[in-house]
């Protein structure tokens, strides 16, 4: 486990804000991510008491989604889960081309992406 990266604490601040989902105003200070296996994409498990229950959690629901561009001009998808308590859970990142993840950018899209055949013609196009 680590401490997340100045770029990872803003996306999930950025689809915390947009999902309008209210934690503890310590959560940045307390929380602890690790890496998950996702070839390399950034997806990162949420471990919000600073310990390594991930394992402990299960998942919830999918709170919400944006869109960036990687440096490279791929979308990705960034979706924030929360676990069956409504607590954060996992970060996913999903390029769409299946490549791996360059950088997180410091601006986002507008608007918010609902899984839906967007997604699947956006991966067609770019994969």
């Amino acid at each position: 486990m680590r401490h997340p990266t100045e770029l990872e604490i803003k996306l999930l601040e950025e689809l915390i804000c947009r999902v309008h989902v209210v934690f503890t105003p310590d959560w940045k200070n307390r929380l602890l991510v690790s890496d998950l296996s996702d070839g390399g994409m950034g997806s990162l498990a949420l471990h919000l008491y600073g310990v390594d229950d991930y394992k402990e959690h299960h998942f919830g629901s999918q709170a919400i989604d944006c869109l960036f561009d990687d440096i490279d001009g791929i979308t990705v998808v960034a979706s924030l889960y929360l676990d069956e308590k409504g607590e954060l859970y996992e970060l996913d990142i999903w390029k769409v081309n299946w490549s791996l993840l360059i950088e997180i950018p410091i601006t986002y899209r507008e608007g918010c992406l609902a899984r839906s055949k967007e997604l699947q013609t956006m991966a067609k196009f770019q994969g």
